[in-house]
This record gives C-alpha cells, sequence and structure tokens, in this order.
C-alpha cells in the first residue's frame, strides 16, 4: 500500500507493506488525517523531539528515529477486517476515531511516531478494538479529524481549574490556541481574550467564539485586564479585596511555544496569574523566576489529554457544542502532502490541512 514516509530528513511518497490485524486490533482504512505542528517539526528535528522525551522519562518503545516512520495522528477512519477474537461490536464499514496508540503484546505504538505501525499519512493503519469509538450523528469525516487535535484544547482547560468568572487570555491562535478557545467556550468559561499577529487566526478565533480578538502589532492583550476586573499589580488587588469587590481570576494559555514568551509573559501578565503552559517549545528557554515568585504566578505545563477528554471533545464537536466548520482550509492526497508541510509554514495560508490517503 501507498504511504509518506519520512526518510533521511524527507519526505517520500512510496509503498509500505500490506497489514494484517492481531489479536484486539482493527485494520481500517485512512479517510482523512490532519496535519499536526509537530509533524512539521519532527520532519527536521524527530532525532532531538525522542531525545527530549526520553529525557523526560518516556518508556523507551524502541522508536528509532532515523529510521522509516509514517506520521498522522489526527484521523478519522473506516474499518476494514478485525483480528482474531475481536467483539465486532463495530461493523466493516464503521467509521471510527480512536487515540492515537496501538496496543500489542503488553506494549503499545504511538501512530504516527514509530517504525513498525503507520499513522494516517497511509492508506491504511492499524488500530486497537478497545479504543476506537464510532463517529455519530452522521458527522462528517472532516470534522470527525479534528478530534484528536480539539482534545488537546479540552485537557489544557481541565488543568487550568478555572473558577466560574474566570478572565482568560489565549496567545497563539494556531491548532493549539483554537482548541483552547473552543474548549473554554464549550465549557461556558468567559471572557476569553484572543491575541495573534495573524489576521486569518483572529478571524478563526472569534468564529470559535473568543470574546475579545487583538492583534498585538497594534495593542497589548494585557491592556484588558483592568476593564474585565483583573486589577495588575498585588496592592491594587489587595485594596479591591479591601472595600470587598470581587476580583477575577486571571488565566492566561500560552499557546505558541517559542523561546521568550513564557518569560514576556510572566512580566505582564497580572499578579496572582495561572499561566497554562500548552505550546511545546523544544529549544533551551530562560526565565527569571524572582518576578514570577514576586508576582506570585502559577505555572501549569499540559501535555496531551486523556482517553475521557477525547470521548467528550468527539461529542462536543458532534453535537455542535465546539462547531469546527471553516477550520479545515485544504485537502491534499498523498502525492501533495510535502507540499502541504511547506504552505503550514504561513498562517495566513491555512488553519488546518487534511491528508486524504485514498481519496
Amino acid at each position: 500500500m501507498k504511504a509518506v514516509i519520512r526518510r533521511d530528513r524527507r519526505l517520500v511518497c512510496d509503498e509500505i507493506a500490506d497489514l494484517k490485524p492481531a489479536e484486539g486490533q482493527v485494520l481500517v482504512k485512512t479517510l482523512a488525517c490532519g496535519i499536526c505542528g509537530s509533524d512539521l517539526h519532527a520532519l527536521h528535528h524527530m532525532e532531538h523531539m525522542i531525545d527530549l522525551s526520553r529525557r523526560a522519562g518516556a518508556p523507551d518503545s524502541g522508536f528509532d528515529p532515523s529510521a522509516d516512520t509514517v506520521f498522522g495522528h489526527e484521523f478519522c477512519a473506516e474499518i476494514l477486517d478485525h483480528g482474531p477474537g475481536a467483539s465486532k461490536l463495530l461493523k466493516v464499514g464503521t467509521r471510527v476515531v480512536s487515540v492515537p496508540v496501538t496496543l500489542h503484546g503488553g506494549g503499545m505504538e504511538a501512530l504516527g511516531f514509530s517504525n513498525r505501525l503507520p499513522g494516517g499519512f497511509a492508506e491504511q493503519m492499524m488500530l486497537s478494538e478497545a479504543l476506537i469509538l464510532e463517529v455519530p450523528n452522521g458527522l462528517p469525516t472532516d470534522k470527525a479529524t479534528l478530534t484528536e487535535p480539539f482534545a488537546v484544547g479540552a485537557h489544557a482547560v481541565a488543568k487550568a481549574r478555572l473558577e466560574p468568572k474566570a478572565v482568560s487570555l489565549v496567545v497563539g491562535c494556531g491548532p493549539v490556541g483554537l482548541a483552547v478557545i473552543a474548549a473554554l467556550k464549550a465549557q461556558g468559561h468567559g471572557p476569553v481574550i484572543a491575541a495573534d499577529f495573524s489576521p486569518r487566526r483572529r478571524a478563526a478565533a472569534e468564529r470559535l467564539g473568543a470574546d475579545i480578538v487583538i492583534d498585538p502589532a497594534t495593542e497589548s492583550p494585557h491592556e484588558r485586564w483592568e476593564q474585565l476586573g483583573v486589577p495588575k499589580t498585588r496592592a491594587a488587588q489587595t485594596m479591591m479585596r479591601m472595600m470587598g469587590a470581587p476580583i477575577a481570576q486571571p488565566v492566561v494559555f500560552e499557546c505558541v511555544g517559542s523561546p521568550g514568551v513564557l518569560q514576556a509573559l510572566i512580566e505582564a501578565a497580572p499578579a496572582g496569574s495561572h499561566i497554562v503552559v500548552a505550546g511545546v517549545c523544544m529549544e533551551s528557554d530562560k526565565i527569571e523566576p524572582s518576578i514570577a515568585i514576586t508576582k506570585e504566578i502559577e505555572l501549569t505545563f499540559v501535555f496531551g489529554y486523556t482517553p475521557e477528554e477525547f470521548a467528550m471533545t468527539l461529542r462536543q464537536i458532534s453535537e455542535g457544542i465546539i462547531d469546527v466548520s471553516g477550520l479545515v482550509t485544504g485537502t491534499v492526497s498523498l502525492d501533495g502532502v510535502a507540499g502541504a508541510f511547506t504552505a503550514l509554514g504561513d498562517p495566513e495560508a491555512h488553519v488546518k490541512i487534511l491528508v486524504q490517503p485514498n481519496g
């Protein structure tokens, strides 16, 4: 079957071995798979990513970052066949999504970051029957494919532990920031400030429900805190409390992942802010802890999502609680994947591109 393979830090469309489902597995046809920012980074820096992951204590699966890899972990697929002993609760032809992990023999493969099993940039994949979820309510395939990236936003919001009247600032409205905005509004939080230099991304943030959308080139988003009931200094907050006035909880979601952004937020955010770091900075960075200590800034770093958050996100998208209409701005066949990686380097060109391996 055909697949797009990362080989020698290039994307090559080539043939790979056909798959046969083992115990507890299902063979699926890939209908669509999103291109993630981590895919873009991994193309050229996979070795560094895996080294950081192992230093963070991730289990060693034997993955060789220099060997052939088929990317793709944001997918919707159709069941083709069941492995031995399968329950077959979901029949052949059923459209499904899944947490991008395949279980086998006491271990697992992270789809899209595996040498043994292909991810969604292949015509077929192997999934674990225990992890697949049927696409409900006739949800279109392109929208179902967005379950995985939007689950990342659900997890970030869950980790923020927001109070009922919290004011949230989302810095960076790429796919992660948009997922955070969607999760905030789906759970009834607000007001939500969204900030991004890109007009296209700001428009997407507005469609997903951001209450205030700001271009940081013309206005600092931090100028809006006091208008929304959040004094910036500890002294002003103390005075408001002495007067019996309520103070909204300030929460900042860092969704950029570039060096210097976290330090800038520590300096600019109100005292007592909770900064949730969802943007993945792959380089060494520097912060000045004394400023964060003096302002009593709380830092929380988030990654991925739980199976429950994944399932909740699928339900919210299928019921229209999260409206992802218009976020898919392009589709390509396997032959067009390399070009799509280049196109996604321009935030004005696309929000999300889907790969259709069988299209």
